[in-house]
């Protein structure tokens, strides 16, 4: 399918998104941060998958690096590290 084709539907998705948006902490910078990436990356990627895999893989980063662990669920981890596995090996 061409990405012409596509990038209507990926930027109603966005807009979506934004509705959502108004729900995200904006004075924790590891919570806005991955929602702003997230809704960010999924039109100019032109791909769903790759705006939540970057949202994923910066939420993990963010809050590791920032000493808030505990704030990580598990299933969380996991998906960004598949995410980030799927980027290191799988590229397209």
């Amino acid at each position: 399918m061409p990405t012409y084709a596509t990038a209507p539907a990926l930027l109603y998705v966005a807009g979506l998104m934004m509705r959502e948006l108004t729900e995200v902490d904006w004075e924790d910078l590891t919570e806005a941060a991955p929602a702003a990436l997230t809704a960010l990356a999924m039109p100019f990627t032109y791909s769903i998958a790759n705006g939540l895999a970057f949202g994923f893989i910066s939420y993990v980063v963010l809050k590791a690096f920032t000493g808030k662990w505990r704030a990580i669920h598990p299933a969380t981890l996991i998906v960004a590290v598949l995410f980030v596995i799927r980027f290191a090996f799988f590229a397209e």
